[in-house]
């Protein structure tokens, strides 16, 4: 293993490389690490251009190094420099809360479509962990009423804390999915639950991250059963339940949502042309 010791002074555009070359990194994730290691913005890769030849000093360089190791040792990008960039939003991110993804967004869009028409709409998020697609949803629509729900207190924290920073106004509770929610209907309910069945080989890989917002029972469809039998009592006539699922996962959840009496079902693609998020419609009166 390499160590500081054995490491010769790397300029920024050789620390690049070395990052890419012998941790197999891609060259972006090697650029962030070089500026979270130089203590500077995440966002600041015109300054690794013009202080290309410039040497790390040896605090930069164990830094460096050692975020270098965390990464390869599969740590999301995300708990090593404390940031993650989500629907134009940089969130405050650590291991408390599941590491927002990229496909997380066809969510995001598709509950805004469904409000698009709709004054001052009443969305509710859960499971928000971060406060990702809630802060997502708020800073898209300020008119929104937006409600984040999760049960761990450490992800309310978190969610709170980036509602305050990004100056964005929502209301957060405590519980499990819709339980905090009596009395309340909205115009749509998202959430992007606990997917990943028990045993999953994939789940080595996500080590890293809180396992009750990734597990949830044999098939991975636990969290969702439950959502969709609370969900229905919060509906507004017309409005959406929205929810994120595994890549295998859109026939059953559509199944789920058909037999609990919501109408217009179906599944939408992320930008990999996955079906990642399928929702359907409470009726309205007649």
């Amino acid at each position: 293993m390499t160590s500081i010791e054995t490491l010769p002074p790397l300029t920024v555009q050789r620390a690049i490389q070395f990052g890419q070359e012998q941790f197999g990194l891609p060259r972006l994730d090697a650029q962030m690490l070089v500026l979270h290691a130089c203590e500077l913005p995440m966002h600041d890769r015109a300054w690794l251009l013009a202080h290309s030849d410039e040497v790390l000093n040896f605090k930069a360089q164990a830094r460096y190094l050692d975020f270098l190791q965390r990464r390869a040792g599969l740590e999301p990008l995300a708990y090593i420099t404390g940031v993650k960039e989500f629907f134009g939003l940089q969130l405050h991110i650590d291991k408390r809360v599941l590491d927002p993804r990229p496909e997380t967004e066809t969510l995001v869009e598709w509950a805004l479509s469904c409000v698009a028409d709709t004054s001052r709409p009443r969305i509710a998020d859960l499971g928000t962990g971060s406060g990702a697609i809630a802060l997502a949803l708020k800073h898209s629509l300020l008119s929104a009423q937006v409600t984040a729900v999760d049960s761990s207190a450490d992800a309310i924290d978190v969610a709170t804390a980036n509602a305050q920073r990004l100056g964005l106004e929502i209301v957060a509770y405590l519980g499990r999915w819709c339980e905090p929610l009596v009395g309340q209907t909205f115009d749509v309910i998202a959430s992007n639950p606990p997917y990943v069945a028990e045993g999953d080989a994939h789940l080595s890989q996500l080590r890293h991250e809180p396992l009750s917002a990734l597990v949830a029972g044999k098939d991975g469809l636990d969290d969702i059963r439950d959502i969709v039998l609370q969900a229905v009592r919060h509906l507004k006539p017309g409005a959406w339940l929205l929810l994120e699922h595994g890549f295998d996962q859109a026939q059953a959840v559509q199944d789920l949502l058909a037999n609990q009496g919501l109408v217009s079902v179906q599944s939408r693609q992320d930008l990999a042309g996955i079906l990642r998020c399928t929702g359907g419609q409470w009726p309205r009166v007649k």
